[in-house]
């Protein structure tokens, strides 16, 4: 393979492991997407505490970054693939953050009814700004890992979710009580603001990093990753040819890619519960301080990280084995699926630390099961891949607005959150339907041009 750049033959002989630096930055960047996600979970009873407002109303407040996420995920995936990650990725963080900092001042606007919409308008900017995160992820793993890896590497970066639980549910719990909730929004915000200006500077495709050795580069090409990435005129001319629309039309009538979005939404159920009712759950329901909540949130939430690690590690190795791209992604996917629909069992028992057990349970099999970003990276068509994973993203994302006001509902009408678990439970199994009925061979999609 011809290399751009003079090397020793020490350098070429040695394959570095800068992909592993890229992994860990992108796994930082959304422990902290999620840790803002999960704020208002966290400073949600101090908040109604302070402004009155019902279950219903924070239902809606909880979906209003779900809203502009999904509506935007579609101008995300296409400025992802027309302007690279690295930059699109940049001023998301920094907006998102920005737009969490400012949350620290709804309090100054001297009406509770004032306050409510301008939270509901900040959550809605910071939904549109996070919305490239994740297709952008799996865009950089796309070009970053052969396939052989890339089940781990998504793997890891996906259960950021639960690592921001583990640091930061406690940390923000402990910031509401010690100092009030506007501290919370004060701290996440300004550290975003920091981490956008990193990634801007560490951040390059592989063929491009000074500190990539062309063992390593070679490496990465010939194990299927995308190692040029951001290639504007190729991709132009390939999505021009595919029919803007057209493109989309045909990623959404392939059968094995809509199974693949559908699952994702049920996924999501059980994140979008976690993120948002289930601190407060345990506080109603269980009787909890809000700091007590948010430390006992921290175990099922070490239990998902956990699985969403081994799902990547038992995905990859039954790969490296000589099983099929289609077994190695369906069986912990499937398996872990089945897994969490204990979650269910927590209706039928009273005592807290069974029921923190079965929720424990419930996400480690979800953290096995979450798998959907590789297998978008491996079956999104090279030339789209921004636009398939925002695809991808958005119909996970509609959970963020359902989930959040179906709850609201259930708790409002019923008093209890025994609909609600049945709910969660429920989209569980329905990721099982999909992967086993309507999923066949996971394999990668090529574009029909014309």
């Amino acid at each position: 393979m011809e290399m751009s750049r003079t090397a020793s033959p020490a350098h070429v002989a040695k394959r570095t492991k800068v992909r592993y630096a890229i992994l860990l930055l992108i796994f930082l960047i959304t422990t902290f997407n999620y840790a803002d996600r999960a704020t208002l979970s966290v400073t949600g009873s101090a908040m109604r505490a302070e402004f009155g407002f019902d279950a219903i109303k924070m239902g809606y407040i909880f979906s209003a970054f779900s809203w502009a996420y999904v509506l935007s995920q579609l101008p995300a995936g296409w400025l992802l693939d027309r302007f690279g990650a690295r930059r699109v990725y940049a001023a998301s963080i920094f907006l998102w953050s920005l737009f969490t900092l400012l949350q620290s001042s709804i309090g100054l606007l001297g009406s509770a009814a004032a306050a409510v919409t301008a939270l509901f308008v900040l959550r809605f900017a910071m939904g549109a700004a996070e919305s490239p995160a994740f297709p952008a992820n799996a865009k950089v793993v796309a070009s970053w890992f052969p396939t052989n890896e890339r089940g781990t590497a998504s793997a890891i970066f996906n259960s950021a979710q639960y690592f921001a639980a583990v640091i930061f549910t406690p940390l923000m719990a402990w910031l509401t009580h010690a100092f009030g909730w506007h501290t919370v929004y004060l701290v996440m915000g300004v550290a975003g603001l920091f981490l956008s200006l990193t990634w801007l500077k560490v951040m390059k495709n592989p063929a491009d990093h000074p500190r990539v050795s062309p063992a390593e580069l070679d490496y990465i090409e010939q194990g299927g990753g995308v190692v040029n990435g951001h290639q504007k005129a190729a991709r132009a001319e390939d999505i021009a040819s595919a029919g803007g629309w057209s493109l989309v039309r045909q990623l959404l009538t392939n059968r094995m890619l809509l199974g693949v979005y559908l699952a994702q939404y049920c996924i999501n159920v059980l994140t979008y519960f976690f993120l948002t009712w289930f601190p407060i759950y345990l506080v109603q329901a269980r009787g909890m301080t809000i700091l007590q909540a948010g430390l006992v949130a921290s175990l099922p939430a070490i239990c998902g990280f956990s699985g969403g690690v081994l799902g990547g590690i038992l995905s990859d190795g039954l790969i490296r084995r000589g099983h099929s791209l289609t077994i190695a992604r369906k069986v912990p996917i499937v398996g872990g699926m089945l897994l969490s629909v204990c979650i269910i069992g927590c209706n039928y028992v009273s005592t807290d630390w069974i029921v923190v057990a079965l929720m424990s349970l419930a996400f480690f099999g979800k953290g096995i099961g979450a798998l959907g970003w590789a297998v978008v990276a491996d079956t999104s068509p090279k030339e789209a891949l921004g636009l398939s994973g925002a695809i991808f993203n958005m119909f996970g994302n509609v959970a963020g607005i359902v989930t959040p006001i179906v709850i609201g509902y259930l708790v409002a009408k019923t008093g209890s959150f025994n609909g609600a678990l049945v709910f969660v439970g429920l989209n569980a199994l329905l990721t099982v339907f999909s992967y086993l009925v309507i999923v066949k061979d996971i394999k990668r999609v090529e574009l029909r041009q014309g």
